[in-house]
């Protein structure tokens, strides 16, 4: 075995594994060096190989592609394309949905605690990662956290096979099942197919149906989801490659969360950051009625048209297209001054990268009583649970689903309020 400062992609060696990371894989060390190895879990003893050397060599990527102590909570993956050198879009297969979850628990806690400085289990109590609804249509796998996913881009070959990429790659698996996938993607006349001169193929099934749609392309077809709202069933319009929950409970669970959350009363001002089709905003307007008003802010252009048609049924609702930082700094105060017209609640569903430490900070000067914050990255979540710790406000609530299984992805839901200082004490700011 050559030293450590030698090790080249390929290289193997046996290695005990530590704590699992966020990103889907596990810590080991080796000569003093960092590993962050896949398909494996805490406790287990694999052989890992080299997949990757990061900058400066300061660590290094692998697989484990020989488990030499099995854990208890492994199980062979139900998918023949997952596993070390095969498709990179799951990450757990090899272990039991429980095992998955747990694993999933770890990286939230240890994300809040090395970002945000919180326990979490000592600020809120047990929290733990909950699976969500299985789909109907996936009632008869025997498999759970298999048939869900309703939106997939294939990657497609130069000779236009449909597949999926390995991990951190841009290599193509071609495939002819995936079983995360909803029963109706996974139809023969979607894979069998050959794609000439199409990059990718985004397949998407809806409650209106199934829209399949060579990349690149002209026009992404509409398709309709439904979501129960308090007042009853809703159609949002949204584009197929356009942002909706890729789980097909998701979308009800976290509306229905959010509005536990925020409590919206009839005649409050509401602001639906990075607000999509309107999902939320159509939530909140229904809550705060005719007397009330909610501020939809969108940038990416289809999402705001169809957003625009999602919310004429409220006419207290209105989409704004824009730049949530742009919006933001045109509604907040001027310094020393309150604002005039005050922001109740507010919801925030930002991308993976999060809101960031500008828009936090916005956020708060408009001093509403309660922010819902839906986070798809525990790291960027608990980045911004830190922003607004160090601007008065208090972690009230978590909740976290898993509305990716199989994959080391989860979905977050935070509950903030304002706290303030009275004498030595912190008391919430009652509204």
């Amino acid at each position: 075995m050559r030293p450590a400062t030698q090790w080249r992609v390929g290289d193997s060696f046996d290695v005990e594994v530590g704590d699992v990371a966020h990103g889907g894989h596990c810590v080991a060390r080796h000569e003093g060096r960092v590993l962050f190895v896949r398909h494996t879990a805490p406790g287990e003893r694999v052989t890992a190989r080299i997949t990757g050397i990061g900058k400066g060599g300061r660590f290094v990527q692998a697989d484990a592609v020989q488990v030499l102590r099995p854990g208890e909570q492994r199980r062979p993956a139900p998918c023949p394309y997952a596993g070390p050198g095969g498709c990179g879009g799951c990450d757990f297969q090899h272990l039991t949905p429980v095992a998955q979850r747990a694993l999933k628990t770890r990286v939230v806690h240890e994300q809040f605690a090395r970002l945000a400085g919180l326990d979490l289990t000592a600020e809120l109590g047990q929290t733990r990662c909950e699976p969500l609804p299985e789909p109907e249509e996936a009632a008869d796998s025997a498999e759970e956290g298999l048939g869900w996913r309703t939106r997939v881009e294939f990657a497609v070959t130069e000779g236009g096979v449909p597949g999926l990429r390995r991990h951190r790659s841009r290599d193509i698996v071609p495939v002819s099942d995936c079983l995360i996938a909803h029963p109706a993607l996974r139809a023969p006349d979607v894979l069998a197919r050959r794609y000439p001169g199409s990059d990718a193929v985004d397949v998407v099934v809806a409650d209106s149906g199934r829209a399949v749609v060579p990349v690149p392309t002209d026009a992404s077809p509409s398709v309709t989801e439904t979501v129960r709202l308090p007042g009853g069933p809703a159609s949002f319009s949204v584009a197929a490659r356009g942002f909706w929950q890729v789980h097909p409970a998701a979308a009800q669970v976290l509306v229905e969360e959010v509005l536990e959350m925020v409590q919206p009363r009839a005649g409050e001002r509401a602001l639906d950051l990075y607000s999509g089709v309107g999902l939320f905003a159509a939530a909140l307007a229904e809550a705060v009625g005719p007397a009330g008003r909610v501020t939809a802010v969108e940038s990416e252009p289809a999402a705001v048209e169809h957003g625009r048609a999602n919310l004429a049924p409220w006419p207290q609702a209105r989409m704004r297209a824009g730049r949530v930082d742009r919006v933001l700094r045109e509604l907040r105060p001027a310094r020393g001054r309150r604002s005039r017209r005050p922001v109740d609640l507010v919801v925030l569903d930002p991308p993976r990268v999060g809101a960031g430490a500008a828009v936090i900070a916005d956020v708060s000067t408009l001093r509403p009583r309660v922010i819902a914050y839906v986070a798809c990255d525990p790291a960027a979540l608990a980045r911004d649970t830190a922003s607004l710790l160090s601007l008065g406000w208090r972690l009230r609530g978590l909740r976290v689903l898993d509305a990716f299984p199989m994959t080391h992805h989860v979905e977050c839901v935070a509950h903030f309020e304002p706290v303030r200082e009275t004498g030595t004490t912190r008391e919430h700011r009652i509204s």
